[in-house]
């Protein structure tokens, strides 16, 4: 008897499949634009300086290995609610907000969808289209029905109107999913206005938001990427917020996020917090530790803080550049106006509005790597290739 004879195979992730295809590329000339990591000039994903001071002093500091707790490490979970509420919230001197740690931002959405299974049966989740796809696949797993708002058009055009038309039809009490900044896959963001008619959407249809909020500080600034979520906390009583450390930290690999709860009223925090905390007893225990004590360590010196602040700073303007130096390069082919909506675009990523055959064309001529919705990571371009990938997508779309 074979226990695993029906067990079928499923395709693996396509994104991660990119790495191993990019990998056995053996052309000298490949190009990665489509693992969501940053790069610089080399190539090379590096770890931020404020990220190596801060491990060295846990090195010569740390005496235990022991558990955390089912929130995480505290230290991480203040610090990091005054870098997403800001320092001088009300709401943390009110008790109003709190944070859960979990493995990196998507285990702060898994919980959080659980905690929406579980606890507010029966209310759907709107995602944009389109949207990162582990937010279809992970939300259906906990069991949640999920729908879906227009956000991008096929023109590849940002769609407000519509976005705000159907939010206006869906069911009273829903979730209705938000990306903060940095919009994935599209780099696409709302405006400040924008923003604030969204708010009075959920308001009037009394939707739970969502928001997801994974690439503070690779829009605009730290603060100013912020903006709509100190919003929405500051203008709605019940509001979750998913953070993630992976990218402006550089802590891919530690898995370091938290799911943020503003609530009513501090027993109203308690409660939800104390199903949080059963419901990620039984999915991952107690979340790592080292990435949240680098986190809290740099956030809680005023050099790591600022040093840190300082790398992010340029790897936000880096990415910037990269943007409009691709739309200069695509100039000599008169393709800069077609896709000049790369340089308006913020943060990792890019909706070129290149056809699934273009992007395998570029792939199999060019060994330029993406995902076939046209999809790039503009932080995995370098400053020297430019002129390479522009005469590649000039190929392509000729």
């Amino acid at each position: 008897m074979s226990h695993f004879a029906s067990v079928a195979r499923v395709p693996g992730d396509p994104i991660l499949g990119l790495i191993d295809a990019y990998r056995a590329d053996s052309n000298p000339a490949k190009l990665d634009l489509g693992v969501g990591v940053y790069k610089d000039a080399q190539g090379l994903t590096p770890i931020p300086r404020a990220v190596k001071l801060a491990e060295q002093r846990l090195v010569d500091s740390e005496t235990t290995k022991t558990y955390i707790g089912g929130h995480g490490a505290p230290e991480f979970g203040e610090q990091l609610l005054r870098l997403v509420l800001g320092a001088d919230s009300a709401l943390l001197r009110d008790e109003l907000a709190g944070a859960t740690q979990a493995p990196g931002g998507t285990g702060a959405l898994r919980l959080a969808g659980e905690f929406i299974a579980r606890n507010l049966p029966g209310r759907g989740i709107w995602l944009s289209d389109p949207t990162w796809p582990i937010h279809e696949t992970l939300f259906a797993t906990c069991g949640l029905k999920v729908g879906h708002y227009p956000y991008v058009d096929a023109s590849n055009q940002l769609q407000v109107e519509a976005m705000l038309a159907a939010l206006a039809q869906v069911p009273v009490g829903d979730v209705v999913l938000l990306h903060a900044c940095c919009h994935n896959p599209t780099g696409f963001d709302l405006s400040q206005a924008d923003w604030r008619r969204v708010l009075e959407v959920v308001k009037a249809r009394e939707l739970l938001p969502l928001i997801d909020f994974a690439y503070q500080g690779f829009g605009a600034g730290l603060d100013e990427d912020a903006w709509a979520v100190r919003l929405f906390a500051a203008e709605l009583p019940e509001l979750l917020i998913t953070s993630s450390c992976s990218k402006n930290f550089g802590l891919y690999r530690e898995r370091t996020g938290a799911l943020i709860v503003r609530a009513a009223d501090s027993s109203q925090l308690a409660d939800v917090r104390s199903q949080l905390a059963a419901i990620a007893r039984n999915l991952w225990s107690t979340p790592p530790a080292h990435g949240a004590a680098v986190v809290a360590t740099i956030l809680g010196d005023s050099q790591l803080h600022a040093l840190w602040a300082e790398e992010v700073e340029a790897m936000r303007l880096r990415i910037a550049s990269l943007r409009s130096g691709l739309v200069a390069a695509l100039q000599p082919h008169g393709l800069d106006e077609r896709f000049a909506h790369i340089a308006a675009q913020r943060g990792m990523f890019s909706y070129t509005g290149l056809s699934a055959a273009q992007v395998q064309r570029l792939r199999e001529e060019f060994s330029v790597y993406m995902v076939s919705s046209g999809r790039a990571s503009v932080a995995g371009m370098a400053e020297q290739r430019l002129e390479y990938l522009a005469a590649a997508i000039a190929r392509v779309c000729a």
